[in-house]
């Protein structure tokens, strides 16, 4: 008999009982759902595609409070206008990149906190992969919604800000937990754990975590969420000691 591969949990509860759901849209895009089993509320993450959307929040009992957005590039907002439509929901994103995002109802600025029911996260500011690339902290639960800022053993291209800008949003995380989970934007981590072994390959918590990354893409399974002291410990981005060796890493990588 075959050893059983456990994936990471597409539903799971956050530290202080935030419900979080993982959400496979479009070829390799994450959409996350999250509930307050206190008050009811809901949200979701970049909702890119509506209609997945649409038909995963029925199936979740149809109700759809908030929609966070953490950028403007179109397989994470493509779906929002039409979600919002269908049910209502209210949709937060960057003050600062207001003009390229969908509407908002409420527009927000680093260091700001919202509220899903009783849950509470604060609004951190990661420029690098665009300008008006925004994560969502909820401390409490040690849940980060990190998109395109942050991938398991990776991080998003430089598409408008530079090397310091990105090793400075790196930098913005550090006061979150190890035990913190990343819900991020995209299943990359096969990709990103080839040039990660690369550039370290003697790395034994990378190495470990490259092979059951490894061996879950076989099975046809996600890799993602991860815990962010895995990602210190084994993502070369994140252990960049200065944006110099960050820069070179990027440019490597855009290129590997």
């Amino acid at each position: 008999m075959s050893e059983q591969i456990e994936a990471p949990p597409g539903v799971f509860t956050g530290a202080d009982g935030l419900e979080v759901r993982r959400l496979p849209i479009l070829s390799d895009n994450y959409a996350w759902w999250l509930r307050c089993p206190h008050s009811g509320q809901t949200a979701v993450v970049d909702p890119a595609d509506a209609e997945a959307i649409t038909r995963a929040i029925d199936g979740l009992g149809g109700r759809l409070d908030t929609i966070l957005i953490t950028h403007h590039h179109d397989d994470h907002i493509a779906g929002v206008d039409a979600v919002r439509a269908r049910f209502g929901a209210r949709v937060i994103g960057n003050a600062a990149d207001a003009h390229r995002l969908p509407k908002l109802d409420e527009a927000v600025r680093p260091g700001d906190t919202i509220h899903i029911g009783d849950h509470a996260a604060r609004i951190i500011d990661t420029p690098g992969h665009t300008r008006g690339h925004i994560v969502y902290a909820f401390e409490s639960a040690k849940v980060l919604f990190s998109a395109d800022t942050l991938f398991s053993l990776g991080c998003g291209r430089l598409f408008e800000g530079s090397p310091e800008e990105m090793f400075a949003s790196m930098r913005a995380l550090d006061g979150l937990d190890d035990d913190t989970w990343v819900c991020c934007g995209h299943e990359y981590t096969a990709s990103n754990a080839k040039f990660a072994l690369h550039e370290d390959p003697d790395n034994p918590a990378l190495k470990a975590w490259a092979g059951e990354v490894a061996r879950l893409r076989a099975a046809g399974l996600p890799t993602v969420p991860t815990r962010l002291g895995l990602e210190r410990a084994a993502n070369p981005f994140l252990r960049a000691p200065d944006a110099v060796e960050f820069g070179r890493l990027r440019r490597g990588k855009d290129s590997f």
